[in-house]
This record gives C-alpha cells, sequence and structure tokens, in this order.
C-alpha cells in the first residue's frame, strides 16, 4: 500500500511541475497582466449617533476608619559567632611554556582589471 501511495504522490508532484512551468512560459510570453476593473465601493450612510441621557452618581458616604492598632517591637536575637578555619593555601603550580602557534601565511588578491 504505501508503495501505492508514493507514486500516486510523486505523479501528482509531476503534474504540478508540468503546470507551473506551463504557466511561467504563458508569463514570459506574455509580460503585461491583464487589468481587472473592480466594482465601485458603494458608499455606507450611517444613521447619527443617538445622544446619551447624562447620568449623576450618587455621592459616596464618608468612610470614618478606626485608628490603625501599633504594632508591638519584636527584638531578634543575635547572631553567634561563627569561627571557620582558615582557607588552605593552594599549591603553585608551574606551567610549561606556551608553544608558538603556526603562522598562516598571508593571502595576496590581485588587484581587478578595471573595464572600460
Amino acid at each position: 500500500m504505501d508503495l501505492k501511495y508514493s507514486a500516486v504522490f510523486l505523479l501528482g508532484l509531476l503534474f504540478s511541475c508540468v503546470a507551473m512551468s506551463g504557466a511561467a512560459r504563458i508569463l514570459e510570453a506574455n509580460p503585461e497582466l491583464p487589468k481587472v476593473e473592480l466594482p465601485p465601493v458603494p458608499e455606507v450612510h450611517l444613521p447619527p449617533k443617538p445622544e446619551m441621557p447624562k447620568v449623576e452618581l450618587p455621592l459616596f458616604p464618608e468612610v470614618h476608619m478606626p485608628p490603625k492598632p501599633e504594632l508591638p517591637k519584636v527584638e531578634l536575637s543575635a547572631f553567634p559567632e561563627v569561627h571557620l578555619p582558615p582557607k588552605p593555601e593552594m599549591p603553585k603550580v608551574e606551567l610549561p611554556p606556551m608553544p608558538e602557534m603556526p603562522t598562516v601565511p598571508e593571502i595576496q588578491f590581485s588587484e581587478p582589471k578595471v573595464k572600460p
């Protein structure tokens, strides 16, 4: 079954390529495309917007909030002192001398010739 579907797909692909190449030849032979005239757009008349009635909102009543209570002051205990052992010194390592990098030869480009 898979071979049948593959054959159908390839055949369809071939036909689409043939159709596209034919269309390309027609466009090459006739570079001017035909002008299509569109019908004029009809004017739209909308009715005027109705005026909205002015609505007055009632005043908000005054709200008297009780005073904020004072929070009690909390004292935190001091952190205990921590004695860490001294850091060990890292041993000094001597590295071998850095090898010389190979150089890349410079490429010389010739000047382009000026055409008259």
